[in-house]
């Protein structure tokens, strides 16, 4: 990770100052404070190119990441490299807080950049102590981690819903109606491709999508790549 990290300097913290502010780890903390909070948590930006690994599964976590720009995804392989996605990190997303806060405990999944990304690490010893300078608002980020650790039990529970299914469908069209759900309209876009998709409901690619291709025929979806429309059936 060290030969990618960048300097914190002024000019780059400013880019990225209005990103973190809308982020659910720095909710309700003003730009100036964020500012100041940044030095006190030790922070600094690594960035990584496609395919890249930021986590390894086995290693032991020391810091949160945050994901600046760029994409990532949270996944888990077997000995013989069998893939399961557990999450997609887009901008603004936080991982590996458990891990950090328990670093003791190797870490049983990895990151890896499914783009060229900037990924920002934060001491997690320093956001769960108070530094002697006492910032203002170091309890509302304390708070705000356990908010969204709190969301993050809440999207497991969710995918053990999805996974608990017997068949390929059933766990398809799951997801599909949470995501769905989620958005509040039948046509929405779903963040993984085909064999993405795959890896995160633990199937066959070809028969995940000679499922969808059912479905279609049946006249309960349609699909063009990651974009779908669910329809109300008799």
């Amino acid at each position: 990770m060290e030969k990618h990290s960048e300097q914190l300097n002024p000019h780059i913290k400013d880019k990225y100052l209005m990103l973190l502010k809308n982020t659910t780890l720095f909710s309700g903390i003003s730009i100036d404070e964020i500012d100041k909070m940044l030095n006190c948590l030790s922070s600094q930006i690594n960035t990584y190119s496609k395919n890249e690994f930021i986590f390894r599964s086995g290693e032991s976590i020391q810091h949160v990441g945050l994901v600046l720009s760029g994409n990532a995804m949270i996944i888990r392989e077997d000995y013989w490299g069998n893939r399961t996605i557990l999450s997609e990190l887009k901008p603004g997303t936080i991982f590996g807080e458990a891990y950090a806060v328990l670093s003791f405990v190797p870490a049983e999944s990895s990151v890896i950049a499914t783009t060229d990304c900037s990924i920002m690490l934060l001491d997690m010893k320093k956001i769960t102590n108070i530094c002697s300078s006492t910032c203002t608002y170091h309890s509302k980020l304390i708070q705000n981690m356990l908010m969204t650790l709190a969301k993050k039990n809440v999207n497991l529970t969710q995918k053990i819903d999805f996974m608990s299914k017997k068949t390929i469908r059933d766990k398809l069209l799951a997801y599909l109606s949470f995501e769905s759900n989620k958005v509040n309209n039948p046509s929405f876009t779903i963040p993984f491709n085909r064999q993405q998709l795959a890896d995160y409901l633990s199937v066959d690619r070809s028969a995940l999508s000679n499922e969808i291709s059912k479905l279609q025929n049946e006249g309960v979806l349609i699909s063009n790549k990651n974009q779908f429309t669910l329809f109300l059936t008799n």
